[in-house]
């Protein structure tokens, strides 16, 4: 594969910006494009990597064939153990390789260019404030997060297990929020603040972004995970004729054989 970048990054800021691409390409495969990557990950198939590029992009290919490679290449040989354990088990197996891999690429660089001790420390943390892919496609960033803001979404009742519904609808909800700031109820003022701590705890379960109230976010009625519609492809006129709805990778472990 040919995934060497012609402009190699070489400030902290332009490698963090290349981990960022490569990281959304890993989970958009491990998420979203899921059934694809299941497919290409053959394991009749040679010694097969999962790459990912920094715009956002991934392939499923063969080990470049230089010698030494001119970046650090990702875990040889995923297809073979596909079938061998359960999906997400192994989902989640080639997530943890991700990770290490997109840690050694992004150090390669600073180590190439001569990063200091101040500029490691500060791309480390840079990084470490993205949850990993593998917390990410596991859904344990959500979990986390949840604890951390002191969510219950397992409280929700049924009909409210949508973000607050099926589609955001800004209009209503600056009318709600100014009809909250006007009136002295102090019962929907706490039921207003208590919808939005919800809110803005949530992470996105394809992407690994915040919650931001701009967006259409859907919720998986089976891990309880949430999603941007635009990562899942849901649109909120669609979502409202959806009695149940399953993210991909559920989807995908019912659909596939384990």
């Amino acid at each position: 594969m040919d995934g060497t970048p012609h402009d190699l990054p070489k400030t902290v800021d332009e490698v963090f910006n290349d981990f960022k691409g490569r990281r959304a390409g890993l989970i958009k495969a491990l998420t979203t494009d899921v059934d694809r990557f299941y497919k290409q990950c053959d394991p009749d198939k040679e010694n097969l990597c999962l790459y990912a590029l920094p715009n956002e992009t991934w392939e499923v290919s063969l080990p470049v064939e230089e010698v030494p490679p001119e970046l650090p290449e990702p875990a040889l040989g995923i297809n073979f153990a596909r079938d061998g354990m359960q999906v997400k088990d192994w989902l989640s197996l080639v997530a943890v390789h991700s990770d290490s891999w997109l840690l050694s690429v992004a150090f390669y660089f600073g180590a190439r260019f001569g990063f200091g001790k101040n500029e490691r420390k500060r791309l480390f943390q840079m990084i470490n404030e993205l949850p990993t892919v593998f917390e990410v496609v596991s859904g344990s960033a959500k979990q986390k997060k949840e604890q951390a803001s002191g969510l219950n979404y397992g409280s929700k009742s049924k009909s409210n297990s949508r973000m607050p519904s099926r589609q955001f609808d800004s209009e209503s909800k600056a009318s709600k929020m100014s009809a909250a700031r006007d009136e002295d109820e102090s019962g929907d003022e706490e039921e207003e603040e208590e919808d939005d701590d919800e809110q803005e705890g949530a992470l996105c379960g394809a992407c690994g972004d915040n919650y931001a109230t701009d967006e259409f976010w859907i919720c998986c009625d089976i891990c309880e995970r949430w999603f941007h519609g635009k990562c899942v492809k849901i649109t909120p006129a669609k979502a409202e004729h959806i009695k149940q709805y399953k993210c991909p990778t559920c989807s995908s472990n019912k659909r596939t054989r384990v």
